[in-house]
């Protein structure tokens, strides 16, 4: 914030600014290194000299240390193929990412390639139109996705341009400790458990453990799919208001507020201490079951240093909650100067079989057909059964729902809000429903 002090002040601080980028733009050293989730800036050089060095992309990204470490990787590998071209990138864990983008927004400064996400921000950005349409790439053939499933590249769409490019194929998923389980005398998850089986297998693991029976839930996420499940959605067809009952969230909530009350579900406090994937309960052997997106097991897995399995989510009815997602996507800056060579960027991040093969199913199962079939045969164990595990909910789930009305980011990080005062005893799973029906209508008629 600036307060009212002298032009010549601003002035010189304009001049400070565009002096020091003038030094750093053809730097070989990191701007500034960090880990997990605080931002990372670095600049990556190739070391080829190139010719000219005449082309500079900024790109962010949101992540584990895991995926920060894969790209950078693929980041030298890109410049060494295209050695006039520098790549400035910054990174930073998931909540922080959307508060600096914001800022970068409002203040004019996004990157060339970013990346962004399915559903709530995908329409909360269309709608500020920043992000460029990539339709004419397309067209051009200087983005290739003529191997891309043609659903997975509707999920890219919003206001009637195409403003992202899919990374992955990604699905929810419950990733679990098999050997912890099995210790406990539990139930190990298959395509036909169901939440009764989660609880007892829960219950089992705490009562001979001592340890919690699971992670903690990201509310958003696994609300969408109970919700589908017994065939109501988050929102309504028409994006104009919520598409469940109040019944149905109280439910839920209730569900986890008892599985909390006997010491099965962490509470905030302790799922608040193991926020980085890299630190989360199932990694310390500390619960048996994380519910999230199955390519993150990758980095899970990574951490633990053990075998973690997948499975669908509880049922019954899981074909009807299950749905495949694009896992994250590319976009471009409305306003780069360097569009096509963003574009060019894309194109070899879901094209380029080298390029994937760095990643190992990292950003979810690559999209490109032939990068999938050629990736195939040099799996690991872990990969593989992400393969197995996206063909498996393909066969058994049901289209993903696009219908997020404007202000919908605001509506779950409501959602969550709720949640907590549920799990804090400050509002009953009923009052907490009423709650957020009342706020959610709110924030979805402010935002039309």
């Amino acid at each position: 914030m600036y307060k009212r002090s002298t032009l010549w002040t601003l002035i010189m601080t304009i001049t400070l600014t565009f002096a020091l980028a003038a030094c750093s733009s053809g730097g070989n050293e990191p701007a500034n290194q960090g880990t997990g989730g605080n931002t990372t800036t670095n600049t990556v050089d190739s070391g080829s000299g190139g010719e000219g060095g005449d082309v500079t992309l900024r790109l962010m990204w949101w992540g584990s240390q895991t995926r920060h470490d894969l790209t950078m990787e693929v980041i030298k590998l890109y410049q060494e193929k295209n050695p006039n071209v520098k790549i400035e990138t910054e990174f930073t864990g998931f909540d922080g990412y959307w508060e600096k983008l914001a800022a970068m927004v409002a203040g004019n400064n996004m990157p060339d390639v970013l990346q962004m996400n399915f559903g709530e921000y995908m329409t909360q950005y269309a709608g500020k139109d920043v992000l460029a349409d990539l339709q004419p790439f397309v067209e051009s053939g200087t983005i290739d996705v003529s191997k891309i499933n043609e659903g997975l590249m509707e999920s890219g769409q919003a206001n009637g341009k195409l403003l992202g490019i899919p990374l992955g194929m990604n699905a929810l998923t419950v990733i679990y400790d098999e050997q912890m389980l099995k210790d406990a005398g539990a139930k190990v998850p298959d395509l036909n458990w169901t939440w009764d089986d989660w609880k007892a297998a829960a219950e089992a693991v705490h009562a001979k453990t001592g340890e919690y029976g699971t992670q903690g839930f990201e509310t958003g996420n696994v609300f969408e799919y109970y919700a589908r499940q017994h065939g109501q959605k988050l929102f309504n067809d028409d994006a104009t208001g919520l598409g469940f009952d109040d019944q149905l969230l109280a439910d839920y909530f209730q569900m986890t507020f008892e599985q909390q009350e006997k010491g099965t579900y962490p509470t905030l406090d302790v799922i608040m201490q193991h926020e980085a994937i890299e630190d989360q309960l199932i990694v310390h052997g500390k619960a048996p079951f994380d519910f999230r997106w199955s390519n993150q097991v990758v980095a899970l897995t990574k951490a633990a240093g053990r075998p973690l399995k997948l499975a669908p989510l509880p049922g019954p009815d899981t074909a009807k909650g299950m749905y495949l997602k694009p896992a994250m996507f590319f976009s471009i800056s409305k306003k780069s100067q360097q569009q096509e060579e963003a574009a060019k960027f894309i194109d070899f991040f879901i094209n380029d079989v080298e390029a994937n093969k760095i990643m190992n199913g990292e950003r979810g199962v690559p999209v490109n057909d032939e990068v999938r079939e050629a990736m195939a045969a040099d799996l690991d164990e872990t990969n593989k059964m992400i393969f197995d595990y996206i063909d498996l909910i393909g066969e058994n789930s049901s289209p993903i729902d696009s219908n997020f009305p404007p202000g919908s980011s605001e509506v779950l990080a409501a959602l969550e809000e709720v949640n907590e005062q549920v799990m804090y005893k400050q509002l009953s799973p009923a009052e907490a429903a009423a709650e957020f029906r009342e706020r959610a209508e709110s924030i979805i008629a402010r935002a039309k």
